[in-house]
């Protein structure tokens, strides 16, 4: 854990990063990609023959995505959209996309937690609001923890994704404090950590791989290891 210039007295909220932060997203994705390809073969099997792995199932996203940036701030928009485009490619009735989406957003709801994630959710909830803050459409109500969330933004509600200020300033209002107020917690070095400081707010930068830190002289106020060392570095 190594702190620098964090000042705990002007912490009144915490904003806190979901994917890769609370579990890891990539496991996920593609437990959730692979319900959705078992969907896809007894509801579209032309579909589930044409793309046939999660790797293509990708790859449409990627596609849609240059085709239709307006959608980058909404994940489940461009998943949906994505299916869509697989369907229509195969023959497939387009309007499967809907439930076939369902069925793949449910299972991204199912998460594993890394092993500090509750002790850190119940710790910072007893002492600040938090507010959730992510680029995904993860859903902290339906996965059990959102007791432990005094609002969540996302880039969907906000209409721009981390790091633009203007998101990390909507989470600071949804606390009800101002940013210079707001501790952000986060695995991400440019979308959390750099995004945080740039809007204003104090950041906490959560390197479980223990890298060097990738962007230059703007230091975070805080790097940890682990989600368990913020009790220590949270208390005066």
């Amino acid at each position: 854990m190594t702190a620098s210039a964090l000042d705990i007295s002007r912490i009144r909220a915490i904003t806190l990063d979901l994917d890769d932060t609370l579990w890891p997203i990539w496991p996920t994705i593609a437990r959730a990609e692979a319900v959705l390809l078992d969907w896809l073969a007894e509801h579209a099997p032309a579909t589930r023959t044409l793309h046939a792995s999660t790797a293509a199932l990708r790859a449409l996203c990627d596609r849609v995505q240059q085709l239709r940036p307006e959608l980058s701030c909404d994940l489940g928009a461009l998943r949906r959209e994505s299916i869509r485009m697989a369907l229509q490619q195969a023959g497939d009735p387009p309007q499967l996309a809907e439930p076939a989406f369902e069925v793949f957003l449910a299972e991204r709801q199912r998460v594993d937690l890394f092993d500090d994630a509750l002790p850190a959710l119940q710790y910072l909830s007893r002492r600040w609001p938090v507010v959730a803050l992510s680029n995904g459409n993860a859903d902290v109500h339906q996965m059990g923890l959102g007791h432990y969330f005094h609002a969540t933004v996302s880039a969907r509600e906000a209409g721009v994704p981390k790091p633009d200020a203007r998101i990390f300033h909507q989470a600071a209002m949804a606390a009800g404090v101002g940013p210079d107020q707001v501790l952000h917690i986060g695995d991400d070095a440019h979308l959390d950590t750099q995004g945080a400081m740039q809007a204003g707010m104090q950041a906490v930068w959560l390197n479980r791989a223990g890298s060097d830190w990738p962007l230059g002289s703007a230091q975070p106020h805080a790097t940890v290891a682990s989600l368990h060392a913020l009790p220590e570095l949270l208390t005066p």
